[in-house]
């Protein structure tokens, strides 16, 4: 028998986008599909509309009375799934057909040390029309020539190139890890950075995944303030990364990461954890480069 995937479907305020997303978790030509449905707190018609999508159908399903936040959601979803693989999947965003098959099928080809699987996606709009290509979109702006696969730790620490929502991870990856992180504000560069250290990440090279872009997601609201806690969020976890890193070349990469994060501060106006991100470096052994308080400059000008 096939190993039993876990998809761990979590839905907040995404009406609109239920039903096509939890289509395409139905139609999936995987046989043997586990799936956990998490409302965090909608006070839209989500949950009723999942109540009539499940209706006489095998699926466990939560109901929050209020927003729990994500890393909680997950963990909870996480706690009551029983498969060998998880997917983490947002119920505004769409899986092709294939898309758990082939991800598995990568998983039985990769070294043994494999705990993530990844591939490419599609972006699309809030009418489901296909606004630009994640990889495209990467090498375009010249931040990597190719996808990173095997030991990518010290690649998580330079650049962020993972289509979160593609990934598949083994249980025991997460079961290590003891899930996502709970304080903090997002999940994916902590998981990406605690789980690279010790598992190797493997590359499909296919778009199996159709990922929404919406201006009030998560992700388009990172930068956007003054201060807020996934800028907060991203500094604890570079605090994590460099207690995990072992040679002069991670510990480059990662000043790497700290001066970007500092000019994102600059550009928002947050001089407190900017601050924090120099002490940082110096921690690392390094410094802020000259040019990012060039960056400063343009942030006043702005």
């Amino acid at each position: 028998m096939s190993a039993k995937v876990s998809v761990i479907c979590i839905a907040y305020n995404h009406e609109p986008f239920i039903e096509v997303a939890l289509q395409s978790v139905f139609n999936q030509s995987y046989d043997n599909v586990e799936v956990i449905i998490m409302d965090d707190g909608s006070n839209d018609g989500s949950v009723q509309l999942i109540k009539n999508l499940v209706e006489e159908k095998d699926i466990t399903t939560v109901f929050h009375s209020s927003n729990e936040g994500y890393t909680k959601t997950f963990n909870q979803g996480f706690g009551l799934s029983s498969g060998d693989y998880i997917i983490d999947f947002a119920l505004d965003d769409i899986m092709m057909p294939d898309f758990i098959a082939k991800s598995i099928e990568r998983f039985e080809s990769a070294p043994e040390r494999t705990g993530v699987v990844f591939s490419n996606a599609d972006y699309i709009d809030k009418d489901g029309l296909v606004i630009g290509n994640h990889n495209e979109g990467l090498f375009s702006k010249g931040m990597i020539k190719e996808v990173p696969s095997g030991d990518i730790f010290e690649w998580i620490l330079k650049r962020y190139f993972i289509c979160t929502p593609t990934m598949v991870m083994k249980r025991e990856v997460l079961d290590r890890l003891e899930g996502y992180d709970e304080s903090l504000a997002y999940e994916d560069f902590d998981f990406w950075v605690r789980s690279s250290r010790y598992w190797e990440y493997a590359y499909l090279d296919e778009v199996l995944f159709q990922k929404r872009k919406l201006k009030e997601s998560m992700s388009g609201q990172r930068y956007r303030f003054h201060f807020n806690e996934q800028m907060n969020s991203a500094y604890r976890v570079c605090e994590k990364a460099f207690h995990l890193t072992k040679t002069k070349a991670e510990k480059k990469a990662l000043l790497e990461r700290l001066n970007y994060e500092y000019r994102q501060c600059l550009r928002t106006g947050n001089e407190v954890l900017a601050q924090q991100y120099k002490w940082l470096a110096q921690e690392v052994g390094g410094r802020i480069h000259p040019l990012s308080f060039f960056a400063k400059y343009l942030s006043r000008k702005g």
